[in-house]
């Protein structure tokens, strides 16, 4: 395998086509379950470099394999293809084409890096040591996500460790991020529904108010986390959306919230749901209310394993320099890689992409986000560099 040195330099000469990568795919977005064009583009590329392609993996989701002329581990590296529903409001010569549909959390930027790392591991195969995978996995974005299903059709199976970057903007470019244990929170979704009575507003004695109801509980949910759950557990509970009424003289009959539950570990987590679900059904008795809940699970945490996480901050430091790399702090956050976790050692890792000069500055899920995509080089180099770091280390306790 080439050195360090060597990997940068093809990969500085691969920059251009990442950009060109990343910027075709952010012109023409794709939404979660729905990334067939994504997919079929994506596959196209991967064949031209040579690699092993299978496709209609958990979906819309593929894997490409390239496997190296000497013995060794199986390593997987991860990136997701999906988009969001946000108008891109940014003026620039590759802004989205697609209405109402735009990258807006950098994954046309991790999937152009991982075809870098690809086509990188293509030329490579003869002095390859093992196999390395690359998952370029649909629907992220939407619970259940698409990790799930591709673990289900085989994406881990022989798998040793696995890898997973995501460029950031809160973090500038130049640094690399992560650390051991809990780094992103679950994320549970509830939608529930007040049902009451519906009247006049001067008589509001022949009905059930839902407003009131819900204000109710708006109030009550937030004592869940500052009273139920040990104050050195990082926990949330926000209602996001509060709807009900049309009109200033009538008493709603419906009022519907949704709200998001967010927790480090699991028996918070289920406390969290027991408590949310127990103080819904008491106040809605209490006012003479009924009501439908739906609590959906979604993503566990994401629990870097602790070698995993050294790892990444000493290849970031070999790499990049010490100042590159920084141990972050947990963040409320939620991504799918965590099912990842759950079956397979790994890490995932946050690549600075915020640079203010370039208009790189503005948050995820933003209508003009945007990255420095000299952040591509580095999501590229971390992804390699780990990979070939877990291999030495395999193949030297052999």
């Amino acid at each position: 395998m080439k050195t360090s040195g060597e990997r940068h330099e093809r990969l500085q000469r691969l920059y251009p086509d990442m950009v060109r990568w990343r910027r075709y795919l952010h012109q023409y977005p794709e939404l979660s379950y729905k990334e067939t064009e994504t997919s079929k583009w994506i596959a196209k590329q991967l064949r031209a470099f040579g690699c092993e392609v299978r496709e209609e993996v958990g979906g819309y989701g593929l894997i490409a394999t390239v496997r190296g002329a000497l013995p060794g581990p199986v390593v997987a590296l991860r990136a997701d293809i999906d988009a969001l529903p946000i108008q891109d409001e940014k003026e620039c010569e590759y802004a989205s084409k697609i209405p109402g549909v735009m990258h807006a959390c950098g994954h046309d930027g991790h999937t152009a890096a991982l075809l870098a790392a690809a086509s990188f591991y293509q030329e490579q195969a003869a002095s390859l040591a093992g196999e390395r995978r690359f998952l370029f996995q649909p629907a992220e974005e939407v619970t259940p996500g698409g990790a799930l299903n591709m673990i289900r059709d085989g994406a881990l199976e022989g798998v040793d460790a696995i890898y997973g970057v995501h460029l950031c903007s809160p973090l500038p470019y130049g640094q690399i991020s992560t650390k051991e244990g809990a780094f992103m929170a679950s994320a549970d979704e509830f939608t529930l529904d007040i049902l009451g009575v519906g009247g006049h507003g001067g008589m509001p004695h022949h009905t059930v108010d839902t407003i009131i109801v819900g204000s109710a509980l708006v109030q009550a949910v937030q004592s869940i986390v500052s009273r139920s759950i040990n104050p050195l557990e990082p926990a949330v509970v926000t209602i996001g959306s509060f709807q009900a009424g049309s009109t200033n003289n009538v008493i709603a009959d419906r009022c519907r919230m949704k709200g998001t539950v967010r927790a480090f570990d699991e028996t918070t987590r289920m406390l969290i749901h027991n408590r949310l679900k127990a103080v819904i059904h008491s106040t809605c008795e209490m006012y003479g209310a009924d009501y439908d809940l739906d609590l959906r699970i979604g993503y566990p945490p994401v629990v870097n394993d602790d070698r995993e996480a050294a790892r990444c901050l000493e290849v970031a430091e070999q790499l990049f320099g010490s100042s590159a790399a920084v141990h972050a702090d947990a963040v409320m956050a939620a991504e799918d890689f965590s099912y990842y976790l759950k079956e397979k050692p790994g890490c995932f890792m946050f690549v600075g992409a915020r640079n203010e000069e370039t208009g790189a500055k503005y948050a995820h899920h933003h209508p003009k986000f945007d990255l420095d995509e000299r952040a591509m080089i580095y999501s590229a180099e971390m992804l390699i560099g780990m990979a070939e770091s877990y291999a030495e280390e395999w193949l030297g306790s052999r």
